[in-house]
């Protein structure tokens, strides 16, 4: 998937961005003067100055945080459908390759430490470090260092890698993958509630939830309005997008009556609504 492979992209640029962040040279020297790399550390890598390198060697669905329930949104009179994102997790094999100095492994590990370090501290990628499309991501993008069930045959790795074994330590964020693209809908304004005894379809009684939205002449929300419904003496008021739900309706034809202050208008509707109607108000 395109945008799979632009939110990798963007990942492995969002950890450079935190281990390149130029506040860390007083606290950590070494790690603020190297470059981060994010190749494949085969025997034939020879950086030609010290370098921090981020290889990722695995993307695989996180399925402990699988979500079923897709995300409803509304908007301008629709319900946008989404299905949830996958969360994915991107494993990153993060090795030093100090260059020059004097005692390379203790370098070497001074290195690994300083990413430890500030890589430890952060349960959840900070929103200034992300890149690309993964900025305002939610929910945030968790990261996992050095955590035990990283590389669990680490000699076999490095043997595969076609280079011998190193001091390292993993890497592990989590990025949500959108699946498809949105559905568009009509607002449903009837839902229909049927109430009875198991067994005993004679007992069955019909209800339904209905529901709409009060504007005003520019066709904006009007937010507070007293909404009536006159024959059963149900009232409700509008939310903060001019909308209104009444919990329980027999079917039926009713007055539905909106009003706020001195405006007021009513209207006749028919519950369950018929196809192409609505319970829509306009307020004078």
């Amino acid at each position: 998937m395109e945008v799979a492979g632009s939110m990798i992209d963007d990942l492995s640029r969002s950890l450079r961005a935190i281990l390149d962040d130029p506040g860390l040279a007083a606290t950590f020297p070494e790690l603020a003067a190297a470059q981060i790399s994010f190749e494949r550390p085969s025997e034939t890598f020879s950086p030609a100055q010290t370098t921090i390198d981020l290889f990722l060697y695995q993307v695989r669905e996180n399925v402990e945080l699988r979500d079923n329930q897709p995300t409803v949104t509304r908007l301008n009179g629709q319900v946008s459908i989404r299905r949830p994102a996958l969360r994915v997790d991107c494993s990153y094999l993060v090795t030093a390759w100090p260059v020059g100095g004097v005692e390379p492994p203790l370098q070497e590990h001074r290195l690994l430490g300083q990413v430890l370090q500030r890589l430890s501290t952060l349960p959840t990628i900070p929103p200034s470090f992300l890149q690309g499309v993964l900025v305002g991501q939610e929910p945030p993008l968790p990261l996992l260092t050095a955590q035990s069930d990283g590389l669990s045959n680490p000699s076999e790795f490095w043997t595969a890698l076609g280079n011998r074994l190193r001091p390292s330590l993993t890497v592990v964020a989590t990025v949500g993958v959108p699946v498809g693209a949105p559905v568009l809908t009509p607002m449903a304004i009837t839902h229909e509630i049927q109430l009875g005894q198991i067994d005993l379809p004679a007992t069955e009684v019909q209800f339904f939830q209905s529901g709409g939205r009060v504007t005003n002449a520019a066709s904006q929300a009007v937010v507070g309005a007293t909404v009536l419904l006159v024959e059963p003496d149900l009232t409700t008021t509008t939310d903060d997008d001019g909308r209104f739900r009444f919990g329980s309706v027999a079917a039926g034809t009713f007055t539905l009556r909106a009003t706020l202050g001195a405006a007021t208008q009513q209207v006749t509707i028919t519950v369950p609504a018929p196809a192409g109607s609505s319970y829509n108000v306009q307020l004078p």
